[in-house]
């Protein structure tokens, strides 16, 4: 499994978003906001956290840039490539 595709269901793992598939989010779409998922704060908390445990790094003193690295999935996917690195 893509790690595109490993984020997309921790979105709807730790979400609950029991209604949408993997194949529902399109990678490049924005997370937050009227288009993509539509997620919101809270969302953006729980996913942080999510994305934290899942892989295993912390985000702290990056609050400025974790805006930016949370905007799609892509951006995500990237943003965990380079913690990894």
């Amino acid at each position: 499994m893509s790690l595109e595709a490993q984020i997309k269901q921790l979105i709807i793992d730790s979400l609950g978003l029991e209604d949408i598939t993997v194949a529902d989010i399109d990678t490049d779409a924005p997370l937050f906001g009227d288009e993509g998922l539509g997620l919101d704060s809270v969302d953006a908390l729980e996913l942080g956290l999510a994305v934290q445990k899942a892989f295993g790094f912390q985000m702290e003193g990056e609050q400025n840039s974790l805006r930016e690295h949370f905007t799609s999935v892509q951006t995500l996917a990237d943003y965990v490539r380079s913690r990894q690195a």
